[in-house]
């Protein structure tokens, strides 16, 4: 995340991640001797990590969670292989396969969960720690004339908002309560 809140500058390290993630974990993926439960366990404790480093500052943009989408689908493709159609022609898994088959915990379902971890984390620290005081700051001065970058709180409550919660922050002081909310983003379809 830069000054003007802006996380495309770190796409570029992701991509990176992700690329030697993927060489250093590709033989592992396309390997026959391993079952794909394994496969995606790998995947979701070796790779997915290395890849979402950090993510509970993102700030999400649509380009952002497109690019994270179809990274992911690429390493899904590897380790679901194509199907054979009724007339015998081999296929690629569609996009909605895919995500059946993961369970709908994709990689921007998980990065939202993680931020509304962080989220909770955050809110119930003392009003002294520094992350307390960035997110209940309110900038004061003259505004620049464009709109406004969307800040990451308010990312935060969008997703709130999408899965129908009211009173987060009542709700988030309560641990367990928190907790539930941020298992059901992971797997929640509308975000």
């Amino acid at each position: 995340m830069n000054q003007t809140n802006s996380t495309s500058s770190e796409s570029k390290p992701q991509s990176l991640a992700e690329t030697v993630a993927t060489m250093h974990y590709g033989k592992l993926i396309k390997s026959i001797a391993l079952n794909r439960s394994s496969k995606l366990n790998i995947y979701k404790s070796l790779i997915r990590p290395i890849v979402t480093y950090g993510c509970e500052a993102w700030t999400l943009t649509n380009r952002d969670e497109q690019y994270l989408r179809i990274s992911e689908r690429r390493i899904l493709g590897k380790i679901f292989d194509p199907v054979q159609n009724e007339d015998g022609f081999w296929r690629i898994r569609m996009n909605y396969e895919l995500n059946d088959l993961i369970k709908n915990t994709d990689i921007v379902r998980f990065v939202k969960g993680k931020r509304m971890a962080w989220l909770g984390h955050v809110m119930w620290m003392e009003g002294k720690r520094i992350p307390k005081r960035v997110l209940e700051w309110k900038p004061t001065g003259k505004r620049n004339r464009r709109r406004p970058r969307k800040r990451w709180i308010e990312d935060i409550e969008e997703d709130i908002q999408i899965m129908g919660i009211r009173g987060w922050r009542k709700l988030c002081k309560e641990r367990a309560e928190w907790k539930k909310i941020t298992e059901m983003a992971k797997t929640d379809s509308g975000l």
